[in-house]
């Protein structure tokens, strides 16, 4: 059983998963020991852990390909990639979903701004015409042939050109043979339920905390229809606010002994990243 495939078993099974945001190795791990059955590398995260940049169509193809075999090398879960529009054309598309399925991912996002894009919930988004999209959709189809990917069809036209729009886009999305259909940045629970009543899913919903979406839970994302439901920004937003404190404090005292409780402990880190199977690998081939 492909990674794709092991996806389209827990909706099966399940119904609706919720996919927690990665952006690099460590992250993953956590996430996978956490016992989630899918996660998601953010493209908004790793141009921010990466480039210390926004998400505004900075990060590149061999960037996000990159993070994407390092991240899917050290996890058993299947990981889908945000892709951002496949970085050009079809042709583009094309060697994206050659080198995601080399690299061991399970799926990708594949979204219909124009480039540059920037995140789904900023604003100022422009998205390209329809026919153009399909191309891409089509090419990124027919490119992982037997290999399998989990292809999910984004489209950013519900602030771009109205949620009629975007329902149509979404439709014709599901037609063209994608996997799964992401209608990005609904603005309300109505919105939500309207997209749940008029698109065949599975259907993404995308709970950015303090985003244009309302945040919901899933067993409400459910019952509107929703199956795939990703946080993609909560893991950085709280390291963020982590790493601000602990540099503010070191740097104010000197120490971090006022905030040890914040802190993992030493024996627990080792424990995450592997350090027990390093020294026994080491004694295995000592001389």
């Amino acid at each position: 059983m492909t990674n794709a495939q092991r996806i389209r078993e827990v909706l099966k099974d399940k119904g609706a998963l919720v996919m927690p945001g990665v952006y690099d190795c460590l992250s993953a791990k956590i996430a996978s020991r956490a016992g989630f059955e899918v996660i998601f590398i953010t493209g908004y995260s790793v141009s921010a852990t990466f480039l210390g940049e926004p998400d505004f169509g900075l990060l590149t193809q061999t960037e996000i390909l990159s993070a994407s075999q390092r991240i899917c090398s050290v996890t058993d879960c299947p990981v889908i990639v945000d892709c951002d529009t496949g970085y050009g054309n079809a042709v583009n598309v094309v060697r994206t979903v050659k080198e995601l399925i080399r690299g061991g991912a399970a799926g990708m996002f594949l979204e219909d701004q124009v480039w540059p894009k920037r995140c789904g919930h900023m604003k100022g988004k422009q998205v390209v015409p329809l026919e153009e999209y399909l191309k891409k959709l089509q090419a990124a189809i027919e490119a992982r042939g037997s290999d399998d990917l989990y292809i999910v069809a984004r489209t950013d036209s519900r602030q771009a050109l109205g949620l009629e729009e975007a329902i149509r886009r979404g439709r014709a999305f599901k037609e063209a043979g994608a996997d799964a259909v992401f209608i990005e940045a609904p603005e309300s629970r109505e919105e939500l339920r309207e997209i749940g009543r008029q698109v065949a899913g599975p259907l993404v919903a995308n709970m950015i905390e303090r985003g244009v979406t309302p945040l919901m839970a899933p067993e409400e994302l459910k019952a509107m229809g929703f199956q795939l439901i990703v946080w993609p920004l909560g893991p950085l937003y709280a390291s963020a606010r982590t790493l601000n404190e602990v540099y503010t404090t070191l740097r104010r005292s000197g120490t971090t002994e006022a905030i040890m409780d914040r802190l993992i402990p030493f024996e627990e880190f080792h424990d995450i990243v592997g350090l027990e199977d390093k020294y026994a690998l080491d004694a295995k081939y000592k001389t």
